[in-house]
């Protein structure tokens, strides 16, 4: 018994300090950054990305920026994946068929289409009364 005491004696000894340097090894981390880090790193990124939108905008060759005397005048669809398009080239107009195929010359505009007019908000003084309308539906269903 005698010798087994001794050597838990010995074994707690050698063991003592590796106890201290565990206990020694997290006092040398830095610390978690704090509400403004986070705040710092989250308006660096927004940054980031609005810098490099901002730089691809001005790259040439981008396809960001439309083409340079090429308008869509008109555009109207026929079908799932066809349409009739007119197309401002030079200050000529173009019908133009596209389909998923391909795209079609179709005729060229002698006049000019009238350009439509600028989209209006709706006078809200002419609107019917909604309560009115609901009534009135509520009516019918029955």
């Amino acid at each position: 018994m005698n010798t087994v005491a001794h050597a838990l004696l010995a074994v707690g000894q050698a063991a003592a300090p590796v106890a201290r340097q565990a206990s020694e090894v997290g006092n040398h981390a830095p610390s978690s950054p704090g509400l403004f880090g986070a705040v710092f790193a989250l308006l660096l990124v927004l940054g980031l990305i609005v810098g490099l939108g901002w730089l691809l905008k001005r790259m040439p060759g981008s396809g960001f920026r439309p083409a340079a005397g090429l308008k869509l005048v008109a555009s109207l669809p026929l079908g799932a994946k066809e349409r009739v398009v007119v197309v401002e080239v030079g200050g000529q107009q173009l019908l133009l068929g596209v389909t998923a195929g391909g795209i079609n010359a179709l005729h060229s505009l002698d006049a000019p289409l009238p350009s439509p007019p600028p989209p209006s908000l709706p006078d809200l003084k002419k609107l019917p009364d909604f309560a009115q309308l609901l009534a009135q539906k509520l009516r019918k269903d029955r």
